[in-house]
């Protein structure tokens, strides 16, 4: 009997170990359904993280620089992409996983969640009239931000429920997760 105990404890630590590819065989097995919206929005919200933390600097580094919006949202997307990617790249070394590896699991995981978020993203900010042209001390500036922010992620925790579901995005990235 305390053999079964042990198999059964054994198991439980095991799927709770690796609960990012546990689910994805779930959810390749059951469809998509299986993947929580509470597991895509996590990892939407960590994508949304790093967006916000880039493209904040790089609208501060553009606007003290005295940079045009085209110079100035170059910067904010290439850092909303750098932060992306150096917050999933934190967690992932912290599992001891060696930095070639974690850097190639950080753009699989991550990639097109950005890309979707900063679409949308600065999208909204180019198309919101009077947007480009407000600056970081006029309230409309933050209020349209934080609009841009949320509308990104509403659109981008689909995509990453779909990648998810197919064992693509952050669900590699909870393999490293113990």
């Amino acid at each position: 009997m305390q053999h079964d105990h042990d198999t059964h404890a054994e198991r439980a630590a095991h799927e709770h170990q690796h609960a990012g590819h546990h689910v994805h065989q779930h959810a390749g097995q059951h469809g998509l359904g299986k993947v929580s919206w509470r597991m895509a929005a996590q990892a939407t919200l960590h994508c949304l993280t790093g967006c916000a933390i880039g493209e904040i600097l790089g609208m501060v580094i553009g606007t003290a620089l005295g940079w045009g919006n085209v110079q100035t949202m170059i910067l904010a997307i290439t850092l909303a992409f750098f932060f992306g990617y150096a917050l999933t790249l934190r967690g992932i070394l912290k599992a001891g996983v060696d930095f070639r590896t974690a850097f190639r699991v950080a753009l699989a995981a991550d990639t097109l969640s950005i890309a979707v978020m900063e679409l949308i993203d600065n999208g909204v900010i180019a198309l919101w009239p009077g947007a480009m042209d407000a600056h970081l001390g006029d309230p409309m500036f933050w209020y349209i931000l934080a609009i841009a922010l949320a509308a990104a992620f509403v659109i981008t925790v689909p995509v990453n429920k779909w990648m998810i579901g197919r064992g693509k995005g952050h669900a590699v990235v909870h393999q490293y997760h113990h």
